[in-house]
């Protein structure tokens, strides 16, 4: 019998935390005393691990100031999250989607940049935890755009990449799936631009919500 596997991203593609990321991001610079990146350049780190997205960020610097910052940016993290700032609301239709997708039989999966308890938090607030199969995070594997988290929840879902899909909104995304040897879909609602996941060889983008659907329909 053949499993059909949909692997998600989640910041930008299921939830819009860039709000959140971007304030952390913020509050983590200037802990270190260097001021802060730009929130267009932030957003475009999204869906790296933290240290990766710190290299990018300031490439200039070094390991060790690297690890720092990201420290800094889970510091503040929390912090926003104790006073009740975060916010990660998931993209209309999203969870409509989820629910169909396991009643026509689909295994799910994510694959993310958050930490495991970020993610966890996430999908627990959202009640949406028990319909993924497997949660890969940056916490167990290295950043995107390395393949392991898909080939990880390839092994958990039993799987082959011939019938997976890797589904996100950044060119990380479409590496990542296309390193493992899935199908991958760029998403228009999230961080990175159209134009930028059709180079990295999208082999579909979904304009919609109800596009993406009828995209997963048709999948053989």
């Amino acid at each position: 019998m053949t499993v059909k596997l949909a692997i998600f991203d989640c910041d930008g593609t299921l939830v819009d935390s860039q709000a959140n990321i971007c304030m952390a991001m913020e509050h983590a610079f200037e802990a270190a005393g260097l001021p802060p990146p730009l929130r267009h350049d932030i957003r475009r780190v999204v869906g790296l691990s933290l240290v990766e997205s710190m290299r990018v960020l300031l490439p200039e610097a070094d390991d060790v100031c690297h690890h720092d910052l990201a420290e800094h940016y889970r510091a503040a993290f929390l912090k926003l999250r104790n006073n009740g700032l975060v916010d990660e609301p998931l993209y209309d239709g999203i969870a409509a989607l989820l629910s169909e997708l396991d009643e026509d039989g689909w295994h799910l999966g994510v694959a993310t940049g958050k930490s495991d308890r970020g993610l966890i938090r996430c999908l627990d607030h959202h009640a949406i935890k028990g319909l993924f199969v497997s949660l890969q995070t940056a916490d167990r594997h290295p950043s995107k755009p390395h393949p392991s988290m898909v080939y990880q929840a390839l092994a958990d879902a039993g799987a082959d990449a011939s019938d997976a899909v890797v589904i996100g909104d950044t060119v990380y995304d479409i590496h990542m799936g296309r390193a493992a040897g899935t199908r991958t879909v760029g998403v228009n609602w999230g961080y990175h631009d159209v134009a930028e996941l059709r180079a990295a060889g999208a082999d579909y983008i979904a304009e919609s919500i109800d596009d993406l659907k009828a995209y997963l329909k048709d999948f053989a």
